[in-house]
């Protein structure tokens, strides 16, 4: 994809990107956290996981098309050397969602059965756990990281491109 309306497909997707990662990272940390939240979402977690990570490389390549249009510069080269990085993360954003979404199904269907008398009950809880760290260190990280690529982004389509003085003929509204 490289155009959309005369538009490069870049400067469109990237807000699907923008959007999508902290809005997925926030309802898998409420899902790794809460059982409620996790049953209430159900499905639509893993399936906006897929979404945000299907949108990543649909971006990514986007902007590469739009790297060999632009002129050669330092900070559109950190900005794309950034945005590559992004991809791990939503893979993990979409694995956990995936994990989390699959154990809350099998904790539905071992709540109405009974508890087994060898304590297996508990065997869940570091599985859980384990969750519920990763969930918050890779949701952060993702953001994090949209932050950053969003912010060389911007310093690489704005360096030059505006002036200090108003052009209004000199007022500032």
């Amino acid at each position: 994809m490289t155009l959309i309306n005369g538009l490069p497909a870049h400067i469109l997707l990237v807000h699907l990107v923008v959007v999508l990662v902290p809005l997925t990272a926030l309802a898998l940390v409420a899902a790794a956290v809460s059982r409620r939240a996790a049953r209430r979402m159900g499905a639509v977690l893993p399936v906006l996981a897929l979404v945000t990570l299907v949108s990543v490389p649909l971006t990514t390549q986007a902007g590469e098309w739009l790297e060999r249009h632009v002129t050669d510069d330092a900070l559109v080269q950190r900005h794309a050397e950034l945005g590559d990085g992004l991809l791990p993360w939503a893979l993990g954003l979409f694995a956990l969602a995936a994990l989390i979404w699959w154990t809350g199904r099998s904790a539905t269907k071992a709540d109405s059965a009974p508890v087994p008398a060898d304590g297996a009950f508990w065997s869940a809880a570091p599985v859980r756990v384990a969750a519920m760290v990763l969930s918050l260190v890779v949701a952060a990280g993702a953001v994090v990281d949209v932050y950053r690529i969003g912010d060389s982004g911007a310093k690489a389509a704005w360096h030059d491109g505006f002036s200090q003085a108003a052009s209004n003929g000199g007022t500032d509204h």
